[in-house]
């Protein structure tokens, strides 16, 4: 389906038309206008939820004329639905039917935790290198309008660095189960190789965005890194007036899979000293904080942290949760991002007192 769909951007730009300037892609330009961009992830959990709410959503998303889309990973739930091909092609199918651009990045429910019994028992690097050469075997992106994108050197091809108006934006590779340093088939040999060329992708993000004036930096991955002890749930319980402090040699025993990343981002951060948005998914709660302290316990204020709303934590029998949220740039604002959860009518549900 992506071949189709990229033969319409190669044949644009051999005409000499933008793909971003094709009607429905956005009406944002390279000029300094406003535009606005929808965030996504963690869902379908349900065939519900693939039949009726993902569907609803993208209907919603395709209306709003947004410059493009990006599903911080999650296309299904972590326990009891099966890693096959099938998985990957319907993915695919929702974000060909985006008719922005539209980006990915692979989170644990589709590769790290594949190796569960519960969903087909899979090895977890055969899952991710299936998905490297099926949805990420081109250098564009998804959707009906595609935008060409720069691509992490192979075999880390899922991430991916683009640049609209004043922002630059960059997808990671971080997963959840631990960034797949734990969980039911432990990878460190994986996890070490990938997390060295991931953060080293960043790091370039940051020096791509600085380079080129850029006046703010969007980083998406689908792991919530556990910035502090509120965290707990999705990493290990970190103080947070001594977050990284003493950073520790990766232990797949110890659950520290995002040390590494977090000590680098915050470092990136400082240097960078403009906005920097972390969009992630993972623990299914939309929110909006500043997460990130430096190593005296005070508060980096031009990072935010953005999490992306998902399925009920996986109950995956309604479309209730199933919402995005948009994140506007405006040239007017200092902030450079401003955002919206927004609430699809149709995937509503009806409650009981």
């Amino acid at each position: 389906m992506k071949k189709l769909v990229l033969a319409l951007g190669v044949l644009a730009a051999a005409v000499g038309i933008s793909v971003l300037a094709m009607p429905g892609s956005g009406s944002a330009d390279q000029g300094g206008n406003s535009y606005s961009i929808g965030l996504w992830g963690d869902v379908p959990y349900s065939v519900h939820q693939q039949t009726i709410g993902v569907p609803n959503l993208i209907a919603d998303m395709n209306a709003g004329h947004l410059a493009f889309t990006v599903h911080d990973g999650d296309l299904k739930q972590g326990s009891g639905s099966p890693c096959d091909d099938a998985l990957y092609v319907r993915s695919e199918g929702y974000l060909n039917s985006l008719v922005a651009p539209a980006m990915y990045t692979p989170g644990d429910n589709e590769w790290t935790d594949c190796d569960r019994p519960n969903n087909g028992g899979y090895n977890s690097l055969e899952r991710l290198d299936h998905i490297r050469s099926t949805m990420f075997d081109t250098p564009y992106s998804f959707g009906v309008h595609q935008m060409l994108q720069d691509v992490q050197a192979a075999p880390y091809v899922e991430d991916r660095r683009w640049e609209f108006g004043p922002v630059t934006y960059a997808t990671l590779n971080i997963p959840g189960s631990d960034n797949n340093l734990t969980d039911v088939d432990p990878d460190p040999a994986e996890y070490a190789a990938r997390n060295t060329a991931t953060i080293a992708w960043m790091r370039q993000a940051f020096d791509y965005a600085e380079t080129h004036g850029s006046d703010a930096l969007m980083l998406i991955m689908q792991a919530n890194p556990g910035f502090d002890r509120f965290d707990a749930m999705r990493a290990p319980a970190r103080n947070p007036q001594t977050l990284l402090a003493d950073l520790q040699p990766p232990d797949p025993g110890a659950g520290n899979g995002y040390d590494e990343f977090l000590l680098a981002l915050r470092a990136e951060v400082i240097g960078f000293a403009k906005p920097v948005v972390l969009v992630h998914g993972d623990s299914h709660y939309f929110r909006i904080d500043k997460p990130l302290l430096d190593r005296n316990g005070n508060r980096i204020e031009w990072l935010t942290r953005l999490e992306t709303p998902g399925d009920n934590q996986g109950s995956g029998n309604t479309s209730n949760d199933v919402q995005w949220v948009k994140a506007t740039v405006s040239p007017h604002n200092p902030d450079v991002f401003s955002f919206e959860q927004v609430i699809v009518a149709p995937n509503l549900q009806a409650y009981t007192p």
